[in-house]
């Protein structure tokens, strides 16, 4: 399925007032006094989740129709507007296309910070995001939202926020829906977890190098995020520096100091040298790969 993953909104202009107003930026009660501004933000579609949600909880069923019809047409061309079944394409597309989504977010460590209905596209576009962050320190349980006290939307909730915003979207369509379609798309939503691990493995997979498919690699993944957290490991470096070690200094362990990452990593778990042989054992059935092609490979 074709994803819009790297598709984003872009700040156009930013208007700053003369006037001051008053702000709470931490949200702990120390109040200060800036200026205010307008941020112009641009996207392919604004049109989101939500906006078929609140049609169907106010029973406005023609309009529903109408703007479903027109997202349709104007932003999923591949589909045959007399198609019968356009709407169960259009959530299967939706679906597909979210779960790859939040993949990449995973991938590059993003974490979206509020990840309601309302902030996720119908075009699977990242928008709307406020006080996102990019993880450091790989930590499952970061938030990088200050007033989510409850984690919420942690970075490794995404994954399963998304799927309860698919759910919100099958029942703003439901109305729309036959029995039989309201029966496929409920067996689509099933299949979210399996579509959101099979890309989550594909761009691990890309991450340490891997070619092929071998039966330890989601094990080889596993273990080795299983490690950086323990250690609270730098999420972006570590994998960046995989990609620049060549295979015999891995394992010989002595790592420059450049390669500060991998070192830290060495020196602070004890099963490192476990994963390093695994990982190894694994490259090394990539027939005629070299350092300067892995490395290429991981940086692309």
């Amino acid at each position: 399925t074709h994803t819009h993953t790297h598709t984003h909104t872009h700040t156009h202009t930013l208007v700053v007032s003369e006037e001051p107003v008053w702000r709470d930026p931490f949200y702990n009660g120390s109040v200060i006094k800036e200026r205010g501004a307008v941020v112009l933000r641009l996207a392919k579609s604004w049109f989101r989740i939500g906006s078929l949600e609140i049609l169907t909880r106010t029973g406005e069923l023609d309009v529903l129709r109408t703007l479903l019809d027109f997202v349709i047409k104007e932003h999923f061309k591949s589909i045959a507007t007399n198609d019968p079944d356009k709407y169960v394409v259009f959530f299967s597309r939706v679906l597909n296309e979210t779960a790859h989504l939040i993949a990449h977010w995973m991938s590059v460590g993003f974490a979206h910070g509020v990840c309601n209905t309302d902030n996720f596209s119908l075009l699977s576009i990242t928008f709307d995001y406020g006080p996102f962050g990019f993880m450091e320190s790989y930590d499952p349980n970061f938030v990088p939202n200050t007033s989510d006290d409850e984690g919420r939307y942690s970075i490794g909730a995404q994954a399963n926020v998304g799927l309860f915003n698919l759910q919100k979207l099958l029942e703003a369509l439901k109305p729309l829906l036959t029995s039989d379609q309201l029966s496929q798309s409920l067996q689509i939503l099933r299949e979210y977890p399996q579509i959101y691990h099979q890309r989550f493995h594909e761009l691990f997979k890309a991450k340490l190098g891997f070619l092929g498919n071998e039966e330890k690699d989601s094990y080889v993944i596993a273990f080795l995020l299983k490690l950086m957290e323990d250690t609270g490991a730098d999420f972006t470096m570590t994998f960046r520096q995989l990609s620049e070690v060549t295979l015999s200094r891995l394992q010989k362990g002595s790592f420059a100091p450049s390669l500060w990452a991998l070192s830290d990593l060495s020196s602070s778990h004890k099963h490192f040298r476990d994963f390093v042989q695994l990982y190894l054992q694994r490259l090394l059935m990539i027939i005629s790969d070299s350092d300067e092609e892995r490395q290429h490979r991981m940086q692309g």
